[in-house]
């Protein structure tokens, strides 16, 4: 798998979004705009996520977590007067291990899936919908007495009569005029 990546001005190579969004429709099969939907909305809900004070963890991949900076004493590099800095956030990722391990080994990564060759867009989306039972097991759960329903008693099935029909009234022979 190679990368085209831009280099930067230390002469390392970096990868930018819009070189992301193109890699990540070529390894998916989805289309560019919706390969930027995706990130924009992954995007959107880490940086909410922290600004409300949550770690995100991304499960095989690393946590991204707030850290505080306290107020502090510098100094101006070019004038060497002391500046108050004042009391900052900051952001800390912590790399999983499948992640470290996925860097320091040698052996190729596992592809993604395409969409094509996994299901049908459809069926993915149908697969990712959440049904209402989900919901009940997902919400936190709240204390309530058990209560046992009463069996729901079955009908017996009703015997149908046997109907007669009635015998077809044959028509009369119409005499032929000479």
């Amino acid at each position: 798998m190679a990368l085209y990546c831009v280099s930067n001005h230390k002469g390392r190579k970096q990868l930018n979004r819009s070189e992301l969004i193109k890699l990540v429709g070529s390894d998916t099969g989805l289309a560019r705009p919706h390969v930027e939907l995706a990130l924009d909305a992954m995007i959107y809900r880490i940086v909410g996520g922290l600004k409300s004070g949550d770690a995100i963890r991304i499960t095989g991949f690393g946590t991204f977590k707030i850290r505080e900076r306290k107020p502090r004493q510098g100094r101006n590099p070019q004038t060497g007067t002391p500046v108050k800095i004042k009391a900052s956030k900051g952001i800390k990722f912590t790399p999983s291990a499948r992640l470290k391990e996925n860097i320091n080994t040698k052996s190729a990564l596992n592809k993604p899936k395409r969409i094509a060759d996994a299901m049908t867009i459809r069926s993915v989306i149908a697969s990712r919908r959440v049904t209402p039972a989900a919901v009940k097991t997902t919400a936190a759960p709240v204390a309530k007495a058990a209560v046992k329903k009463a069996p729901v008693a079955k009908k017996a099935p009703v015997a149908k009569a046997a109907v007669k029909k009635a015998p077809v009234a044959k028509k009369a022979p119409v005499a032929k005029k000479k």
